[in-house]
């Protein structure tokens, strides 16, 4: 079990994480969240590359983009997300080295022993963006708010398998606050994920990197026998059914993953076709608004 990385959800910040479309992404971060690595790595074994499909005894499916809006609250339509995991550099402005525009941008520069080339620890960025001051004037918000992001960004759906470092590639993006919510960073974290899945499963990588909340709510939610139970209260977006306090559901802890790993694995070989939940989206939605989320 772990909480999501700690940097508060100050108040302030929402008008610019709603219009950035990463507002429920951020509710999910303030929240406590268990991942169950034995069920996840089964259907990652489950994973071919050359069709981005799980490959189950009944047939083929995946993780589609209704799933993303519908599971994380995410922007699925807009401008594409592109550009940022090569040579960010050069889309800064003026040309200016990427250090100097994160100085002017978050006022301040951390120090040689929290960077990795272009990479930022998360302690870092907790110690220094951790609390917002109280009496913090619209510019210093607006640089608290671009930390946030950037947190989110680089440890909730772009994350490394480190999982504690944060890429300054966002910089570009933070950089213009205003514009981000015509980005569809949906269908930017389903590619990711795609990837992340295809590197494990071509054997490249042994750690599984990505937004791997949204394969564990959408294995709950279309596979309903490895749901935990007690979680069956509607939220928007969905994957909020599964964080809570710091009491989650309750797991064997006493059992090794590779023996929970073996049991999964059993129970997905003697799933049956109707066991899987091939149309959820059917008018259903959760979201309260007349069109829902869009994709």
């Amino acid at each position: 079990m772990r909480r999501q990385q700690g940097m508060r959800l100050d108040d302030r910040y929402v008008p610019y994480l709603q219009m950035a479309g990463l507002y429920h992404l951020a509710r999910l971060n303030d929240r406590w969240f268990r991942l169950d690595e034995a069920l996840v790595s089964a259907f990652v074994e489950r994973w071919r590359p050359e069709t981005h499909t799980f490959h189950m005894p009944f047939g083929e499916c995946t993780i589609t983009l209704q799933d993303v809006a519908y599971q994380l609250g995410l922007p699925v339509d807009g401008r594409y997300v592109s550009g940022c995991l090569s040579e960010f550099h050069i889309y800064i402005d003026g040309g200016r080295p990427p250090w100097v525009w994160f100085q002017e941008l978050l006022g301040v520069i951390p120090p040689p022993s929290q960077v990795q080339k272009y990479a930022v620890n998360c302690s870092w960025f907790q110690e220094t963006f951790g609390e917002c001051p109280e009496d913090a004037d619209d510019d210093t918000v607006r640089r608290y708010v671009r930390a946030y992001i950037m947190m989110l960004l680089g440890t909730q759906l772009f994350a490394d398998k480190s999982g504690n470092r944060i890429h300054i590639r966002w910089l570009p993006y933070v950089a213009r606050l205003e514009e981000m919510g015509t980005y569809h960073w949906g269908s930017a974290a389903l590619a990711w994920l795609y990837r992340c899945m295809c590197r494990v499963a071509n054997r490249h990588v042994v750690k599984l990197a990505g937004p791997l909340q949204l394969l564990q709510s959408w294995i709950f939610w279309r596979f309903p026998q490895f749901r935990p139970a007690g979680y069956e209260t509607f939220s928007w977006p969905l994957a909020s059914r599964y964080y809570t306090g710091p009491i989650l559901f309750q797991y064997d802890l006493e059992n090794c993953v590779y023996v929970n790993t073996l049991l999964h694995n059993v129970n997905t070989d003697i799933s049956i076709c109707n066991s899987c939940v091939w149309c959820r989206w059917a008018g259903y939605n959760p979201s309260g608004s007349e069109k829902g989320p869009r994709y």
